[in-house]
């Protein structure tokens, strides 16, 4: 049997979480089988740089982050919810997805 594995990824998790209740109530709607949203760990980027360009006076730092969420979601090879799923408004730059079809 075939499923589409759907792998989210975003900075925003508000947005992340929107796409996947939309790709939930999808599944719901067309009977599909569905597992997850799974939160996979989420990813930390951290810079810490300096605050004098100078290197003169105190030694204070700024330290700046950011988060990459991650979500994965099995779907059941249903036809109607792959052509309903793909036509969902996505952001175009807060949210990365990718649709594999893989074998169970």
């Amino acid at each position: 049997m075939q499923k589409a594995r759907i792998k989210l990824t975003s900075i925003d998790i508000d947005k992340l979480n929107d796409i996947c209740k939309a790709i939930s109530d999808i599944a719901e709607k067309t009977g599909a089988e569905m597992r997850g949203p799974v939160p996979l760990p989420t990813k930390k980027l951290r810079l810490t740089t300096r605050k004098a360009t100078s290197g003169d006076g105190t030694a204070t730092w700024e330290r700046y982050e950011m988060r990459i969420f991650k979500r994965l979601i099995d779907l059941g090879l249903d036809e109607r919810a792959l052509r309903l799923v793909m036509r969902i408004q996505i952001p175009a730059e807060s949210v990365k997805i990718e649709i594999e079809m893989i074998d169970v």
